[in-house]
C-alpha cells in the first residue's frame, strides 16, 4: 500500500495474465468501472498499450494498437485472449474482487 497526503492508497497492480513472442498480456488493477479488457506490450508493461476488450461471446475487439503490434504477432494474441478468455475472466474477477463483470459488447 501506498501513503498519500496521510490517506492509504491501494497500490497498482498490473496481473500479467499470459505472454507470447515477448509480449506481455496483463490489465491493470485500478480499472474496474470499465468493461472488461486486457492490455498489450512488449517486455515491461507500458502506461498507452495496446488495449482489447472482451466481448460476451468470447472474442475480442481492438480498442487501439498502440504498442504498434505486427498484425501477424497480433492476430496470434487475439486468438490466444478468445482460448483464455474464462481464464481472464476468473483473473479480473479475482483481482477487483468482484462477481459482476461488464463487457464491452
Amino acid at each position: 500500500h501506498i501513503f498519500m497526503n496521510g490517506l492509504e492508497k491501494e497500490e497498482l497492480k498490473l496481473p500479467n495474465i499470459f505472454e507470447l513472442y515477448g509480449y506481455k498480456v496483463y490489465f491493470r488493477s485500478n480499472e474496474n468501472n470499465e468493461p472488461i479488457h486486457v492490455h498489450i506490450s512488449k517486455g515491461i508493461p507500458q502506461g498507452n498499450a495496446t488495449k482489447v476488450w472482451l466481448t460476451k461471446s468470447g472474442g475480442c475487439i481492438i480498442e487501439n494498437n498502440n504498442s504498434k503490434i505486427p498484425k501477424s504477432d497480433l492476430t496470434d494474441i487475439l486468438k490466444t485472449i478468445s482460448l483464455n478468455f474464462l481464464y481472464i475472466i476468473a483473473k479480473w474477477k479475482e483481482v477487483h474482487g468482484t462477481d459482476n463483470t461488464k463487457f464491452y459488447c
